[in-house]
């Protein structure tokens, strides 16, 4: 094996001086494979970066599974409450891969101010609500405490801030209609966070808040809330999971993902696995026929050198085997320049985030990159071995090769 690879590297280096088809033929095949490695990676990355970052957003306002009761309204509002007095609730007891189970509960009103007016959803959460995912977002001011006392401060998006020209710290006045009440009730909040999550749907409408407030404004008892959101360690879990859940709470309560809440947005996101896989079938392929030209070139190249090589007693297995090295050997040089451009490009784009995506259409303000080792590793031994396999084809041409008629007429 080693002596075939040495070999192989000494037919890339060396040359016939009659004839040097093959070396600008090498080098347009690792220049081809080095630029298809570059969009393969990219486009990974963009389209996992974006599947990444939009279940990010979905799960920072609606957790990844949310337990209710069946009557609750498609756009999220409560209807009817739910008992805090849950076997699952702090924490489920038989069910692992659980991050936290945290209590929530809507309900719709207006922003007024002297000059406009805002419809907004006020969604009330407590002491236990997980803000990690929710933090990032967060672009003036600080989270407010939810402790045991009703706290008047809330969290409001940049797009309400700047349609109703609000600043941080400042006091508004919000009305709630109740289910049954003519007269609607007024309170008033102090801005204590601005976030700017780049999802339109949840930027153009939430406020977060006090989960007593809202308990309140329903005139529930302490005891009671809208609903649960439960928060999964591994979101790829979230269809067995969603299962499981639903198995374990009582008959009365409702499981539903956040893809079944958000269907077409993960139809969407469910594309991308689509595309990607079509674009490195398409450049594979590409690259493969490259390659495949180059080794026909080079195989004609050196005829005198594979005659030689049967005359001397080598099977053509082994000489194809040459072949095939010094073919691995230019793949892997392309390879190596793709994936060094390529990863640099992706840094760039994390970094810097220099190529912008209108987030009505794509629910981000920055094109979102994320890519793992070993989707680079997977990646790249798919692309060498998908050639090699494509190159077994012509590689036999050299068993088709005469040593009498090529050392007789060359």
């Amino acid at each position: 094996m080693n002596n075939n690879f040495f070999i192989a590297k000494r037919l890339i280096r060396s040359g016939d001086h009659k004839n040097k088809i093959s070396s600008p033929i090498i080098k347009i095949a690792i220049t081809s494979i080095a630029i298809g490695m570059i969009i393969m990676l990219i486009s990974m990355a963009t389209g996992f970066g974006l599947q990444h970052k939009i279940r990010e957003k979905i799960s920072a306002f609606s957790g990844h599974i949310i337990i209710s009761n069946y009557d609750t309204n498609q756009s999220g509002l409560t209807l009817k409450p739910v008992s805090l007095h849950q076997d699952f609730y702090p924490k489920f007891k038989n069910i692992d891969g659980i991050k936290n189970v945290q209590a929530f509960a809507t309900i719709g009103g207006i922003i007024r101010t002297p000059k406009d007016f805002e419809g907004i959803i006020l969604k009330g959460v407590d002491s236990l609500y997980n803000w990690d995912l929710f933090k990032p977002y967060l672009i003036q001011g600080k989270i407010p405490h939810f402790g045991k006392r009703m706290n008047d401060s809330i969290i409001l998006s940049k797009t309400i801030a700047d349609r109703l020209h609000l600043k941080l710290h400042q006091k508004i006045n919000t009305f709630f209609l109740r289910q049954g009440s003519q007269k609607p009730m007024l309170r008033v909040f102090k801005i204590a966070g601005i976030y700017d999550s780049g999802f339109d749907d949840f930027d153009k409408t939430y406020i977060i808040g006090d989960l007593k407030m809202v308990q309140k404004l329903y005139k529930w008892s302490d005891t009671l809330t809208g609903g649960f959101e439960v928060l999964l360690q591994d979101f790829d879990q979230i269809i067995p999971k969603t299962d499981e859940i639903y198995e374990a709470v009582p008959s009365t309560l409702n499981t539903e993902s956040i893809i079944d809440k958000y269907p077409l947005i993960f139809n969407w996101l469910n594309m991308f696995d689509f595309n990607i896989l079509l674009i490195l079938v398409i450049i594979i392929f590409i690259a493969g026929l490259n390659m495949i030209t180059t080794l026909l070139v080079m195989i004609f190249e050196k005829r005198q050198f594979i005659a030689i090589m049967k005359v001397l007693g080598s099977s053509n297995r082994r000489i194809q085997k040459i072949f095939l090295i010094q073919a691995a050997y230019i793949i892997s040089i392309g390879l190596l320049i793709g994936n060094i451009i390529g990863l640099g490009l992706i840094l760039l784009q994390k970094y810097f985030g220099f190529i912008r995506l209108n987030p009505e259409t794509y629910y981000v303000r920055t094109a979102p990159v994320f890519i793992t080792l070993k989707d680079v590793i997977l990646l790249n031994t798919g692309v060498l071995l998908a050639i090699l396999l494509m190159l077994l084809l012509p590689v036999l041409v050299i068993s088709k090769i005469s040593p009498v008629k090529v050392l007789k007429y060359d």
